[in-house]
């Protein structure tokens, strides 16, 4: 009789336990949520409402007057969006393929001054070199005014080498000494064996790097004269930047619809987000482990 208490006892304990574990990541959960909750509903706002009344859960005076502003344009919108997707997918792509490689050679026991190597990667996430050398590197080979201009600077990481060579080197030796005696070649071992078993590190690689390069409008101020290939998010901060020019400016010809509002700026923020946020159902369930193992292994 007391073992069956001693179990009841125990279970009705763990009951409270995983109540308050659920409550405590409802609550976490909405103060991640209740944010972007607040920039959907403004964004379909009236900017007068929300002026006046301040932010909502749910729209004050519905108005799609913010999006009508963006999508004046819709041939440059989707411009912008087929950039932005190309150079996050071709971005995205090169840089893994690099970094793998980078991170499998110097993970290797076998490979002659990996650490003299890892030690000058780690070294040149200490000190940049600064903007003007990478803007003579970009200029003299001709890629000012080209997408690669917004793909190769960002496309290979030390940080992320670093780490995808931290998880590579979990990954026991035995399986490779294994493939070996088989007559498999490191190209196979790699393609076989390393990569489907880094799936962790190298789906959260991807996810930042795919964030970073979605995220990114600096590289377009810098080398992209022309309009037509600017990315989306240099194309709405133009957008905003001019609205912002002719209300100070205090132009009455235009229509209140083009002007600066908050509704536009919520509206901005909806857009450049909306699509890449798709992201993370995908990847997720590989964010954790991929960050902890890397991470924490040396």
């Amino acid at each position: 009789m007391r073992g069956i208490m001693k179990n009841q006892k125990l279970s009705s304990s763990e009951k409270i336990l995983r109540t308050f574990t659920y409550f405590i990541l409802t609550c976490v959960s909405l103060i991640c949520v209740i944010p972007f909750m607040l920039i959907v509903s403004g964004s379909v706002s009236d900017s007068a409402q929300i002026m006046k009344f301040g932010y909502s859960i749910l729209p004050r005076g519905f108005s799609l007057d913010g999006y009508r502003s963006i999508f004046l344009f819709p041939k440059q919108i989707a411009k912008a969006y087929g950039v932005s997707v190309f150079v996050t997918a071709a971005g995205t792509g090169i840089g893994l393929v690099v970094m793998t490689l980078c991170g499998y050679a110097i993970s290797r026991g076998e490979l002659r001054y990996r650490n003299v190597i890892s030690f000058i990667i780690y070294f040149t996430t200490l000190f940049s070199g600064g903007l003007v050398p990478w803007y003579m590197v970009i200029t003299r080979l001709g890629m000012k005014n080209s997408i690669w201009a917004l793909v190769i600077p960002s496309c290979c990481s030390s940080f992320y080498i670093l780490l995808i060579r931290n998880f590579m080197k979990t990954i026991p030796d035995s399986l490779m000494e294994s493939a070996k005696l088989d007559g498999a070649g490191e190209l196979l071992i790699l393609i076989r064996i390393v990569i489907p078993l880094s799936t962790p590190i190298l789906a959260t690689v991807g996810l930042f790097l795919a964030l970073a390069y979605w995220n990114d409008w600096y590289l377009a101020s810098l080398y992209i004269t022309d309009a037509d290939m600017w990315p989306l998010q240099y194309r709405l901060y133009n957008i905003l930047n001019a609205a912002s020019k002719i209300a100070q400016a205090g132009v009455e010809n235009f229509t209140s619809k083009i002007l600066p509002t908050e509704t536009q700026k919520l509206a901005n923020a909806v857009v450049a987000t909306g699509p890449i946020i798709f992201l993370y159902p995908f990847l997720q369930k590989y964010f954790v482990q991929g960050i902890s193992i890397g991470a924490v292994k040396g």
